[in-house]
């Protein structure tokens, strides 16, 4: 007798976007942090439709309370609070982007001559172990005191600080990969230097790169806020969390929506850029991937 062999059922190949769309629904914090933040992506594109002039200033119409006119009422001013707020936003998204951008783009550039080349390595290391122990915030002091302040110094001043631990990081991973059996066959086939780094070196530091880069932008959002608090940051005419927090204090008592409708913005943004980047790990590190 035949032996028929029974059939193996072959489980449909899903899509990327299926996946990812199937990992999000089992991170619901995830696609909350994810939500979050396009919201506010979406408030600071068109922050110019949906709300006023923010620089205009009436001193009939000072520290009114939250109302249909002003939703988040107005300041010591008669400026309203929400146009400032989500024209803040702007100034807030771009900066933190923008810094983890850079960051990542130049840290990883760095990183990689330094995890393959031994020689460049020792020389290299040192410097970043320097430019880490420049704060962000004392930089940004001497920069601003040396140029007109601006969100180019500001950016420029966070940035420095944060390529370090992204060289740190893409060194780090480097130097596992360039001993790993597949780049050495590469090396003992005659491949260049280049086409060794960019083609079998460099896509290993592309997710831990992904995840670093949502935690640079929260920092940089934090620090963009403090240094804008101190006087430090984009010049007061420009609308920032920061600034709007620094200026508002001294009416705390008086009318507080002035203060905590900017300091609930600029939390929900770094809650929901964290959360992103928890949810970007735990599915792009395969020890916690195997796990789930």
């Amino acid at each position: 007798m035949s032996s028929v062999a029974a059939p193996v059922a072959v489980r449909p190949q899903r899509s990327p976007a299926a996946r990812l769309w199937r990992f999000a629904r089992r991170n619901p914090t995830m696609l909350f942090g994810a939500a979050i933040l396009a919201f506010f992506v979406a408030v600071a594109v068109f922050a110019p439709l949906i709300s006023g002039d923010p620089m205009l200033k009436a001193p009939t119409r000072r520290l009114l309370p939250p109302s249909a006119q002003f939703w988040f009422g107005t300041d010591h001013l008669g400026q309203d609070v929400f146009a400032r707020t989500t024209h803040g936003a702007r100034v807030s998204l771009i900066v933190g982007l923008t810094v983890a951008a850079l960051s990542i783009l130049v840290g990883l550039m760095i990183g990689l001559l330094a995890g393959y080349f031994r020689r460049v390595d020792a020389v290299v290391m040192r410097l970043m172990d320097g430019l880490m122990a420049i704060p962000a915030i004392l930089l940004a002091i001497a920069l601003v005191a040396l140029n007109r302040g601006s969100i180019g110094i500001v950016i420029a001043a966070i940035t420095i600080p944060e390529i370090p631990r992204v060289v740190r990081l893409v060194r780090s991973v480097v130097l596992g990969v360039r001993e790993q059996p597949f780049v050495e066959a590469a090396i003992a086939g005659g491949a260049r230097v280049p086409k060794i780094i960019l083609r079998h070196i460099m896509p290993s530091t592309i997710p831990p790169l992904i995840v670093q880069a949502t935690y640079i932008c929260a920092s940089a959002i934090l620090v963009e806020a403090s240094l804008s608090f101190l006087g430090a940051g984009v010049p007061p005419e420009i609308p920032s969390w920061g600034n709007m927090i620094a200026s508002s204090r001294l009416y705390l008592a008086r009318a507080p929506w002035t203060i905590f409708c900017p300091a609930i913005a600029l939390a929900l943004v770094v809650l929901a850029v964290n959360l992103l980047g928890d949810g970007l790990r735990d599915k792009l590190d395969p020890r916690l991937s195997r796990r789930m």
